[in-house]
């Protein structure tokens, strides 16, 4: 945990250092109101994340902007889902940018070099099983009860980025595009006619997998979270741009063909329902994701003869209606 400021004073010999619960309570805040009309991503640079908005002159670097032009913005995405810093200021930020050097403070989307764009979840949880037509190809029944699993912040990729399959103690590598819930306020026991105004935005997904750990025990997590397995972005879109999560064009391309090609009015529990169900067991925290499940087409649900596990090489690209592609390649 890192020290606040009172902390290092009381260190000094100044002010008492704050009890336990307050610096928690700090780290912890959110926002008072959820961003309307914005898009979000995270930048990788030389000195590690910082935060970008989508705008029509292409990524603004907001740590560059605001260092420069001192607008009182956040500048990573940790900042803006706990609360800290102005989200109006991130608009002004935009267009002084624009005024003062667009060169300088804005990121071509072809050029950007993307970090998850969550990057400091205090939990990630996934949902199995949850499109009807892909537990039919699995020959599973269809639950009823969400099946949950985790994967860990370890297990964090982006857009663009790599997954060392090569190194895994693996074979069986497969696809999971998913849509993505990011919860942007503190939900515990909200009902599902609720569960909505607790989420921040939503991203692309995919769950990648070695299937021969995830079935190795009864227990799934194994295959689920290696490094680089929970990939997330390029962009994070505020809910407000996204009426209904649970009626969106998800698709799945390896090497240009098409695998997964479905819409999120399959899946057995809706947005609301998942928001709903995980809060009456667990603290939903701001900056939580939620892998909401994969349609059908993977590769464990080809006939044994005709599966063709990922390996080194290959390009994959999952798509959502409205939230983007995110790519990645396996070596």
């Amino acid at each position: 945990m890192k020290a606040s400021g009172v902390g290092v004073m009381a260190l000094a010999g100044g002010a008492p250092l704050a009890a336990p619960n307050e610096v928690q309570a700090a780290e912890r805040a959110e926002p008072t109101e959820l961003p309307k009309n914005m898009t979000f991503a995270t930048l990788r640079g030389l000195t590690g994340y910082g935060l970008g908005l989508r705008t029509e002159r292409g990524v603004l670097d907001v740590g560059a902007a605001e260092r420069d032009l001192r607008e009182n913005a956040p500048t990573t995405i940790t900042a803006v889902l706990n609360g800290h810093g102005d989200l109006a200021a991130l608009r002004r930020l935009a267009d002084k940018a624009a005024s003062a050097s667009p060169e300088r403070y804005f990121v071509a989307e072809d050029k950007a070099i993307f970090g998850p764009c969550v990057t400091e979840p205090e939990k990630i949880i996934c949902v199995g099983i949850n499109y009807r037509r892909h537990a039919a190809e699995l020959g599973v029944p269809v639950p009823t009860t969400p099946v949950l699993f985790n994967k860990y912040n370890s297990a964090l990729n982006s857009c663009g980025g790599t997954v060392a399959v090569s190194k895994e103690k693996a074979e069986k590598f497969d696809y999971e595009s998913e849509l993505v819930v990011v919860i942007g306020r503190t939900a515990r026991n909200v009902t599902e006619a609720d569960a909505l105004k607790y989420v921040f935005g939503y991203c692309t997904g995919n769950d990648f997998t070695a299937r021969d750990l995830q079935l190795l025990t009864s227990q799934w997590m194994l295959g689920k979270t290696l490094d680089g397995f929970g990939l997330i972005g390029p962009w994070l879109v505020s809910a407000d741009q996204v009426v209904d999560p649970d009626n969106l064009k998800i698709e799945c391309r390896v090497n240009g063909n098409v695998r997964q090609s479905s819409n999120t009015s399959d899946m057995v529990f809706n947005c609301r329902q998942l928001v709903s169900y995980i809060s009456n067991y667990m603290t939903l925290r701001p900056g939580d994701i939620i892998f909401t499940g994969t349609p059908e087409g993977v590769i464990l649900g080809y006939p044994k003869e005709k599966q063709v596990w990922l390996k080194p090489g290959d390009k994959v690209v999952s798509s959502i209606e409205k939230l983007g592609d995110l790519h990645f390649t396996l070596t």
